[in-house]
C-alpha cells in the first residue's frame, strides 16, 4: 500500500512489481506499437485531416504521460511492510467512518493512492482532506478535516484493518 510524506511513496513489495512491471511494459512494448500505429497513419498522406494519426499521436501523449508518472513515482518509493492491524488509521488500511457521530451514516473506503483505486471500493487518498484529517487516529476517536467551503467536519472512525485486495 502507499503513503506519500513529501516525496516519499511507501509501497509494499507486490505493488512495486506490479507499478515496475506497467512501467517495462510502456516503456518496451507500448512504444513499439504506438510507433508502429503512428507510422501506419503517417502513410496514409495527408496528416492535417488523419484521424488515425491524431489518434496514435494523442494515445502517444497520454502513455508518455503515464511512464512519467511511474517512473517519479518509482525513484521516490521506498519498499516495505503493509500496515499494522493495530487499529490506527493508515495508508493501506480499509477505514469506515460515522459523520458527525451518526452511527447510520457511515463510509467505508481505502485510504491509498490513486495507484489502487478500483471499482470494488472506493480509494481516498492519504493527502486529500478526509484521509489527511483521519490518518494518525484509532478506531473509537473522532476526526476532524476540512471542507472545500473551509468548515469543519467531524467524524468518529469505526473500524481500520489493512486492505487485503
Amino acid at each position: 500500500m502507499t503513503q506519500t510524506s513529501e516525496n516519499v511513496t511507501w509501497l509494499t513489495q507486490e505493488a512495486y512489481n506490479k507499478l515496475r512491471d506497467e512501467l517495462e511494459y510502456l516503456t518496451g512494448p507500448a512504444r513499439t506499437e504506438i510507433a508502429a500505429k503512428i507510422a501506419a497513419a503517417r502513410e496514409e498522406g495527408d496528416l492535417r485531416e488523419n484521424g488515425g494519426y491524431h489518434a496514435a499521436k494523442e494515445e502517444q501523449g497520454k502513455q508518455e504521460l503515464r511512464v512519467r508518472q511511474l517512473t517519479q513515482l518509482l525513484e521516490n518509493a521506498k519498499v516495505g511492510e503493509p500496515p499494522a492491524a493495530d487499529g490506527v488509521v493508515a495508508p493501506g488500511m480499509v477505514v469506515t467512518i460515522a459523520f458527525d457521530g451518526d452511527e447510520d451514516d457511515t463510509l467505508t473506503f481505502l485510504l491509498a493512492s490513486r495507484e489502487y483505486a478500483s471499482a470494488d471500493i472506493e480509494t481516498y487518498s492519504p493527502q486529500s482532506p478526509l484521509g489527511a484529517g483521519v490518518t494518525g487516529h484509532k478506531v473509537g476517536e473522532d476526526a476532524e478535516y476540512e471542507l472545500p467551503n473551509g468548515k469543519k467536519a467531524s467524524v468518529r472512525i469505526l473500524k481500520a484493518e489493512p486492505y487485503t485486495g
